[in-house]
């Protein structure tokens, strides 16, 4: 029996590295994040609705960032196909956070709870016409990442708006879309 088909091995190599993970040695990620820099200041005359405009196509830029990134595949991957994620049931956030760099205000910062149930995994199953597990659940995170955007900035549009007002937005503006993934107990 060859290396790659002795069960007694594989199971020995997925014991230790379990073990290495417990000791702390492996650090699974249980976050996905994008972050955009928007360093084209806006026109002195540019009007409000121009500049709520601008901050929104930065969130939008950061979001698809995160909906691409390769962390949010390993987060899949690791929520549905290793198994590290009980049940294959879940919960997590996704946090919106602007940063104002050229003005001394505080941060925005919207956050926006989930929920991730086996059902979820199952209507996508049926949309996707796939059985790969991973897939699946990386179709469930970015709807999940989609909503929970939306949800966020729609939280924090009036303290952005206020930024506005205040003419903090003048000056180079960051975005981070961040989605984090936990068991749920």
């Amino acid at each position: 029996m060859s290396y790659r088909t002795n069960p007694d091995r594989i199971l020995e190599n997925i014991d230790r590295s379990r073990a290495r993970a417990d000791e702390g040695l492996i650090s699974y990620a249980r976050q996905a994040s994008g972050r955009e820099l928007d360093t084209e200041i806006p026109p002195s005359g540019a009007t409000v609705t121009e500049r709520a405009r601008r901050i929104f196509g930065i969130v939008e830029r950061a979001y698809v960032q995160t909906a691409q990134s390769d962390d949010l595949r390993r987060l899949a991957a690791r929520f549905q196909a290793i198994g590290d994620i009980s049940h294959r049931h879940a919960k997590g956030d996704v946090t919106v956070a602007v940063h104002y760099v050229d003005a001394p205000r505080d941060d925005d910062v919207g956050m926006a709870p989930f929920e991730i149930t086996p059902e979820h995994l199952d209507e996508a199953k049926k949309v996707t016409k796939n059985s790969r597990p991973d897939v699946n659940a990386l179709k469930v995170l970015r709807e999940r990442l989609r909503d929970g955007v939306a949800a966020a900035y729609k939280r924090i549009e009036p303290r952005i708006r206020e930024g506005l007002r205040e003419r903090g937005d003048m000056g180079h503006v960051a975005v981070q879309v961040t989605v984090d993934l936990r068991p749920a107990e």
